[in-house]
């Protein structure tokens, strides 16, 4: 079947940034993660729907859904995507019970995306946890997670092209220190960007992407240098390219 081409009538070529997103580079595909976190004081926490520094899982663990509004949420459906114990990216949908909870049949290393699949909205918060650690969280009204938070699946590599940072506050004299932080397979977190940012934004792009070979961890954080309450958003994008 032929696909309809976006190349103009007099050009010859068409972005390549737009090839990867329309499938059509081979073992390629795009990554685009958003994190938002409304409640960063003046300790540091990752930017991610959970508060508090984020903690992945030691093995692959089935995972539970459970609606803070219980049986209200009685049929909501929530896809759960993240990597089993290879690495390997796997996803499973489920629907909560007439209690509000569900639990994968999947086990997950990684979790790193989870939203609402159906066409009924949750009314409460719906966390994604096992052993009373949460690993995903959907905030209400959100239908998705809000999470910078990333692993690079086996048998991959992600080159970061881009990373945004946002303090959504403009209070004198406040400012979030932004960490980018990226952990390699047997490695430990190492800080790849720090930034400050006082009540805006901050884009910076890699012009010579960043690179992180696969079971890589990436997520960021921020830390306020004043005891008040703040509301900070982080991106990053890039691509990931299959090793063979």
């Amino acid at each position: 079947m032929a696909q309809i081409s976006s190349i103009t009538r007099i050009g010859t070529s068409e972005p390549f940034e737009l090839q990867v997103s329309r499938g059509q580079i081979y073992l390629h595909n795009t990554l685009f993660k958003y994190g938002y976190n409304p409640n960063i004081i003046n300790v540091e926490e990752t930017i991610w729907d959970g508060g508090g520094i984020y903690a992945y899982p030691s093995s692959a663990v089935a995972m539970t859904v459970t609606s803070a509004s219980g049986a209200t949420d009685s049929g909501v459906r929530v896809w759960v995507y993240g990597l089993d114990t290879d690495y390997v990216e796997v996803n499973e949908e489920v629907t909560l019970n007439a209690s509000g909870t569900a639990t994968t049949t999947q086990t997950f290393l990684r979790v790193f995306r989870a939203f609402v699949s159906g066409a009924t909205a949750p009314a409460g918060n719906i966390t994604i946890a096992n052993g009373g650690t949460t690993y995903a969280q959907i905030t209400a009204g959100e239908n998705q997670t809000l999470m910078a938070v990333y692993t690079v699946p086996a048998g991959k590599t992600l080159y970061l092209s881009s990373g945004t940072a946002t303090h959504g506050t403009d209070t004198a004299g406040a400012y979030m220190t932004i960490r980018f932080m990226t952990r390699q397979p047997g490695g430990v977190f190492r800080t790849s960007v720090k930034v400050d940012v006082t009540g805006g934004e901050l884009l910076f792009p890699f012009t010579y992407p960043l690179w992180l070979p696969e079971k890589s961890d990436l997520e960021v954080r921020a830390r306020c240098n004043k005891n008040q309450i703040n509301a900070v958003s982080a991106t990053f994008e890039g691509v990931l390219i299959s090793n063979g």
